[in-house]
């Protein structure tokens, strides 16, 4: 169990894109009366533009610096926070995540190249072969979210109520 930070989320959500982030986030937030963070979010409002859009036009190393700096603010802020799915690529991020309770929504290559299919706001998966791609940021990505979560909860084939009582039951054991 990773200790918990003064004024730190509750909860941290990392995983995939299509992993089921978003989605969790909001249900956890209403079963445990607390607010979502979402970092791309943030991102987003302040820029004024989507994450794909600021991620094609300033490249991968400059979002990701834009990302870790919103990331290290939002880690101290109350509530379920929820990360880009390429958060944990940033060695700073993955060093102050450690101090948290890191929920890792694992959702597997096909699933997740299924659901993210046709979405034009995220660059980074943009391929001429998707499933490949994905499979390649999936098996790059593995090792980097098992360094960091505390709890890691499969989204395959599974209703968003099934995983959100999976992640409140492992909150039970934290009490």
């Amino acid at each position: 169990m990773n200790e918990q930070a003064v004024a730190a989320p509750r909860l941290v959500l990392v995983g995939m894109p299509g992993a089921g982030k978003s989605t969790i986030a909001r249900r956890l937030g209403r079963a445990l009366n607390l607010p979502v963070i979402d970092t791309d979010h943030i991102i987003e409002e302040e820029y004024g533009t989507a994450c794909g859009e600021i991620f094609s036009e300033k490249g991968e190393p400059a979002f990701r610096e834009i990302e870790a700096e919103t990331v290290a603010q939002a880690l101290h802020r109350p509530g379920i926070l929820s990360l880009g799915g390429g958060a944990v690529l940033t060695a700073s991020t993955r060093q102050l995540l450690l101090t948290h309770d890191v929920i890792w929504l694992d959702v597997s290559v096909e699933e997740g190249a299924r659901r993210t299919a046709g979405d034009t706001n995220r660059p980074i998966l943009a391929a001429e072969d998707p499933v490949a791609h994905y499979r390649e940021l999936h098996d790059a990505r593995v090792p980097l979210y098992q360094e960091v979560m505390s709890f890691r909860v499969r989204t395959d084939q599974r209703k968003p109520q099934q995983v959100v009582a999976d992640i409140l039951g492992y909150l039970d054991t934290l009490d």
